[in-house]
């Protein structure tokens, strides 16, 4: 069919290995995923580990490119600092996954328009920015559109849709 299988790689705090990343990446590709969601290493993240995050990226980012999977880095912005959210975006711009993410929507906050027009301005244009988390109507899922979010994540899509359809009335 048309829909797309994702699958979530170390979720939800990123904080398996490389190696088992790498192992889930392949699995998952293999048993039909045709889009990965990692978490990256957020204590090496606040380790300010750089050069093992852009490896991490680089390793996953690869895999997905190989089979023609839609890559997307989930930053969990809430347990990040904005000097730290910029950092793994330049990253991000450098490696060039399809997508960057603010959250899991498990973490302590969501998405904030902060948070995604940072991300948005660090990227330049080079990656996708998908705003996760605490989306819950249409109000807030324009505001992150209007910030430069090219992909929304809900689970509250009937009432947005519902609150869209109404607004256009």
């Amino acid at each position: 069919t048309s829909v797309h299988v994702g699958a979530a790689i170390s979720f939800p705090l990123g904080q398996a290995g490389l190696a088992s990343k790498v192992a889930e990446t392949k699995i998952a590709i293999e048993d039909g995923a045709d889009e990965i969601d990692y978490v990256i290493d957020i204590g090496q993240a606040k380790m300010h580990h750089w050069d093992y995050i852009k490896e991490e990226m680089e390793s996953i980012v690869s895999i997905c490119r190989e089979h023609n999977v839609i890559s997307k880095v989930i930053f969990e912005n809430c347990y990040l600092e904005k000097d730290e959210i910029k950092q793994v975006a330049l990253i991000a711009k450098e490696v060039k996954p399809d997508f960057i993410k603010t959250s899991t929507g498990f973490g302590t906050g969501g998405a904030t328009l902060e948070d995604v027009k940072l991300m948005v301005e660090t990227v330049e244009g080079q990656v996708k920015v998908k705003a996760a988390g605490g989306i819950r109507d249409w109000k807030t899922c324009k505001a992150m559109i209007d910030a430069g979010a090219q992909r929304i994540g809900t689970s509250s899509s009937l009432k947005i849709l519902e609150e869209f359809e109404a607004e256009a009335k």
